[in-house]
């Protein structure tokens, strides 16, 4: 388990829904430092917290933190990139290119950075990946094939991290009521009690954290046949 009391935490899109709530909610929780991270970041009102300019999808932007914040006890990978469109066919070559440095390049970047400074604090040091429900459910195109990439990214940092005691843990979640998901008439989670979620499982030692009902529908069909997950295809045959 990591504990928040004492952390020096690094939050990527910190300037969204979820990323604000990341930063307040970490430093109600005791953390001594909050570097928000952003392509361009603004201003904090708390001293403790550190904006810096941070583009996941640029390599000498990753370095460029990594030197800035060297203290740093648990990485969140939050930033993320959508779509315009659903199909896979339609969506547009910037589109594929954006999703898959953002959403998967990305964050594995930012812990392959990291993982030697965590894991040389013997322990209380965590890697936390933001996925989707969409993980495990093909219908946002490049989008969910970014998440689904992720998914995995994690499970491989899991086991190659545990040994040093560097905690990692995959968040899955549907909507959650952000700018990003308002164009969805869905049931969407509250923005605070979402990252009160993430914070309670990181801090009870969680590996994987099923936030909503979506999530835990969608994981567990995924032993199911393919025609059960996507009727379509049953009903196209």
């Amino acid at each position: 388990m990591t504990s928040l009391d004492g952390a020096v935490v690094l939050i990527t899109g910190a300037n969204g829904g979820i990323g604000t709530e990341l930063v307040a909610q970490a430093l109600a929780r005791g953390a001594s430092k909050v570097y928000a991270t952003a392509r361009t970041p603004r201003s904090w009102s708390d001293e403790r917290v550190v904006p810096l300019a941070l583009d996941v999808t640029d390599g000498a932007s990753v370095e460029s933190v990594l030197r800035a914040a060297p203290d740093v006890t648990v990485l969140i990978n939050n930033a993320g990139a959508s779509a315009s469109t659903g199909s896979i066919l339609a969506q547009s070559d910037e589109e594929i290119r954006s999703n898959v440095e953002t959403n998967l390049v990305g964050p594995l970047a930012l812990a392959r950075a990291y993982a030697p400074t965590l894991g040389a604090h013997g322990g209380n040091t965590a890697i936390v990946n933001i996925h989707s429900a969409l993980s495990w459910y093909a219908v946002a195109g490049i989008y969910s094939a970014t998440k689904a990439g992720l998914w995995s990214v994690t499970n491989s940092l899991r086991l190659e991290l545990q040994p040093a005691g560097v905690q990692v843990l995959g968040v899955h979640v549907g909507y959650v009521d952000t700018a990003m998901a308002a164009h969805s008439a869905d049931p969407k989670l509250d923005p605070a009690d979402f990252v009160a979620m993430v914070f309670d499982t990181l801090e009870a030692g969680g590996i994987e954290l099923l936030a909503d009902d979506t999530s835990r529908r969608v994981k567990a069909g995924l032993s199911a046949p393919l025609e059960a997950v996507y009727p379509q295809l049953a009903a196209g045959a």
